[in-house]
């Protein structure tokens, strides 16, 4: 299949340009980023669907042709989209930019990936705003006569950010000691549990490991029992079976889903990576303010 996909890469002919830039990304969350950025002056395709799993994924034909058409690639690094490197090594002549370049990146703890930099930097405000002005400047350099729009758009982006996890992390400092704990199944918000003052605690590491393993969720039950942590989560693209097991065992509650990875289509809860910040913070809060 992958070699199918790759030859089929190598086939396409070259669009011909259009007015706006045509830029693809490695996954919905970029994408929405990217036509904050682009607005009227550039068409955004992600590579994978809404609501995928973005960890190992396996592209398409159809998600191939994006790519090829593309005048501009994003991609996040840190390894996670690396299974897209096999047919981006195979494109002339389009620039592929790493949107994480220039954050402070959290180190994975525990698993096969220990040390290894945590990949979800986008929820986390600083580096949010890193990704904005990388994409930004990437969208400048393939069209600099648009140079000034871009700029302008992920200025206004960024204060829109800025306005959405601002009071929410004001709410997370205020919570009491013993509530500030943030339990998941994957553990995909290291940038958000520093930026909240909330202690982290996951089943697994990252969702290319094994998931819910009896050694994890042994582990997971001695450490709530431990630290008293009153509630547990679980993230859109993975089971939420473990996390409510877990629940049952210790007596904490279970809180629902968080999104993460993957937004979901326009009808969906989390449909743009505002309301993915929106709807996973206040699901943490709203939970951890219920005592």
């Amino acid at each position: 299949m992958i070699r199918a996909l790759s030859v089929l890469l190598t086939l396409l002919p070259l669009a011909a340009r259009a007015e706006t830039l045509t830029v693809a990304t490695s996954f919905t969350v970029i994408a929405d980023m990217a036509r904050n950025v682009g607005g009227d002056l550039a068409s955004v395709q992600s590579i994978t669907p809404p609501g995928a799993e973005i960890h190992g994924y396996q592209p398409s034909p159809r998600d191939i042709i994006g790519i090829a058409e593309a005048d501009l690639v994003l991609v996040n690094g840190l390894n996670l989209d690396a299974w897209a490197n096999q047919f981006l090594d195979r494109l002339d002549d389009v620039p592929i930019v790493t949107v994480s370049e220039g954050i402070e990146p959290l180190p994975i703890t525990g698993g096969d990936y220990d040390g290894l930099p945590n990949p979800h930097g986008w929820m986390a405000l600083t580096s949010a705003l890193i990704y904005v002005d990388n994409i930004a400047r990437a969208m400048a350099e393939a069209d600099p006569d648009n140079a000034q729009g871009y700029q302008a758009n992920a200025d206004a982006y960024k204060d829109r950010i800025a306005g959405v996890i601002g009071p929410l992390r004001d709410r997370a400092l205020a919570l009491p000691e013993d509530r500030r704990f943030l339990v998941t199944s994957e553990g995909a918000f290291s940038y958000l549990a520093r930026d909240f003052g909330l202690t982290e605690m996951f089943l697994w590491p990252i969702n290319a490991e094994g998931q819910g393993t009896p050694q994890q969720v042994r582990g997971l039950i001695d450490a709530m029992r431990e630290t008293g942590a009153p509630v547990i989560f679980s993230e859109s693209t993975v089971s939420d079976r473990p996390a409510r097991s877990i629940a049952a065992e210790t007596g904490a509650d279970y809180g629902g889903i968080l999104y993460v990875d993957s937004l979901s289509e326009a009808d969906g809860p989390v449909p743009t990576y505002l309301d993915l910040l929106r709807v996973t913070s206040e699901t943490i809060l709203d939970s951890l303010e219920d005592e």
